[in-house]
């Protein structure tokens, strides 16, 4: 089967910029815009809107410098108006070489936005494109509102259609600007203007309004589309655009008949990076670049993956320079535990490895998400308990007021003996042992001294699920530590403490 190559031009540093509250910096439109061209492979980019501030400007100055030094000038493209030659000024101060002129695409935007006749603004649109051309500057058209165009003022698309036909300009946008239509008018409205003009050139540009960006993308390839706009992390205004990272995936296994440039390993990447300067987090379910994409959760997925990867699918996250990662929590099953331990080089044998994952469960039953570099901490915790259990604290109170001393209420047993005791201290884990320390003096036993106290969490964790408290204690006899791990710093230091005690006890 013969190949289509499509064009993709990407368009987030100025439809992804008009999502609410972003604004790229200079060097930060450089930054993406190199990355863009030279690692992710895309065709063109369209950078910025003409006329929009100082700052735009240089901006676009700072791009056009660097592209035109690397050979990418003509790949670098700016939105412009129908505005008797404004924008084209700008765009020869900016160093720009291709404009991406916004004209309207349907009757209803041009009667009552324009409030002018379709002579009026082909005239217009005329002027402008053979201006460009005389100063150099290449030209493709927007027809904005298209597709509510195709819906209710055909006649006018195809009389524009025709009226573009005859001017100097390399390629028809076809924007679906308030993304409202389906992917069946997507494949129907592009297949009947490919009839009509097979050898134009048409770009479809979808918004994502109705979550329908993809599909309407996959049904215009099909109807004959020769180019697609996209957006590093569906960005743009409103619910945005129509995602690089889904687009391309989908492309490249469910539609042989379409070739594509871009390199799939570099788009985590820069949506990572584009995330950091705009600020607008990827939600983790986002499909490709979200967090979670690429984890099993359930434990029969893990063992499933164990027995000839049963639960892979072509859609694999080493693609697009990432790894398939296993979720700890409450359905973790063993497989999920011991594809984690083998990552971080750690055998158990099926005894420990079953303490270990029902510690896990509890976390989880806690709604507490456990990471992979939680792991050698629960195994510490969990295999370091290695006694009887003979005091066992069974709850307490810890309450913190302004202006009042910490004070904690604990109820613990001790050789099947219950205690119930208050007091006060400088803060609540000391309110805690000061109750702790009257208990035992009822009962004629010494504490051992705390000499350290320290408090750390997994190098590299994301998690808030772990803290790890490490006390160490001297009595007379030895100096000694225990570990509490918890999610909340005091209990975890509690929990430090109750190991303490069955050490004394025993």
């Amino acid at each position: 089967m013969a190949m289509k190559k499509i064009e993709i031009m990407d368009t987030t540093l100025r439809d992804g910029e008009q999502t609410s509250s972003v604004s790229f910096s200079a060097l930060e439109k450089l930054t993406i815009a190199k990355l863009l061209l030279e690692e992710l492979k895309v065709d063109r980019i369209e950078i910025a809107s003409a006329r929009v501030s100082e700052g735009e400007l240089q901006a676009v100055k700072d791009v056009t410098n660097w592209a035109k030094d690397n050979g990418y000038l003509n790949t670098v493209e700016v939105l412009t108006f129908v505005d008797k030659g404004v924008s084209i000024d700008w765009m020869l101060e900016a160093g720009a070489k291709v404009q991406n002129l916004l004209t309207k695409g349907s009757l209803n935007h041009l009667t009552h936005q324009l409030k002018k006749t379709s002579n009026q603004h082909f005239k217009e649109i005329s002027e402008v494109t053979q201006l460009a051309k005389d100063k150099s500057i290449e030209t493709n058209i927007y027809l904005e509102d298209w597709s509510n165009g195709m819906r209710n003022s055909k006649d006018y698309v195809f009389e524009f259609l025709e009226f573009l036909s005859t001017q100097p300009i390399k390629r028809i946008m076809l924007p679906d600007t308030l993304g409202v239509i389906t992917p069946k008018e997507s494949y129907d409205f592009v297949k009947e203007i490919k009839d009509n003009y097979p050898n134009l050139h048409f770009d479809f540009h979808a918004h994502n309004d109705y979550d329908l960006g993809v599909a309407n993308v996959m049904e215009a390839l099909k109807a004959g589309a020769d180019g697609l706009h996209l957006t590093i992390n569906g960005m743009g205004e409103r619910a945005g655009n129509a995602p690089m990272s889904s687009t391309i995936a989908v492309i490249n296994d469910f539609m042989p008949e379409i070739e594509v440039g871009v390199n799939e390993k570099g788009l985590y990447t820069l949506s990572k990076m584009v995330e950091t300067f705009s600020g607008v987090m990827i939600p983790a379910n986002k499909p490709v670049i979200g967090a979670n994409v690429f984890t099993q959760t359930a434990g029969i997925h893990a063992d499933g993956d164990n027995k000839k990867n049963l639960y892979f699918s072509d859609l694999l996250p080493e693609r697009f320079g990432r790894t398939r990662k296993y979720a700890l929590g409450k359905s973790s099953g063993k497989a999920n535990i011991q594809k984690n331990l083998q990552e971080l080089g750690l055998q158990l044998d099926d005894d420990d490895l079953r303490k270990v994952t029902q510690r896990i469960i509890e976390l989880g039953d806690k709604k507490q998400v456990v990471t992979k570099e939680d792991l050698p901490y629960i195994i510490s915790d969990v295999l370091d308990y290695t006694y009887e259990e003979k005091v066992k604290v069974n709850s307490y109170v810890l309450t913190h007021s302004k202006g009042l001393k910490p004070s904690t209420t604990v109820s613990i047993t001790i050789n099947n003996e219950t205690f119930e005791e208050n007091a006060s201290g400088d803060g609540q884990f000391d309110a805690f042992m000061n109750a702790i320390k009257s208990i035992f003096k009822k009962k004629k036993m010494v504490l051992p001294g705390l000499i350290d106290y320290a408090v750390r969490i997994p190098p590299g964790s994301h998690s808030d699920a772990l803290c790890e408290t490490i006390i160490t204690w001297k009595n007379p006899e030895k100096e000694f530590k225990t570990r509490g791990l918890d999610s909340d710093q005091t209990v975890s230091a509690i929990k430090a403490t109750e190991k303490m005690l069955n050490i004394i006890i025993n």
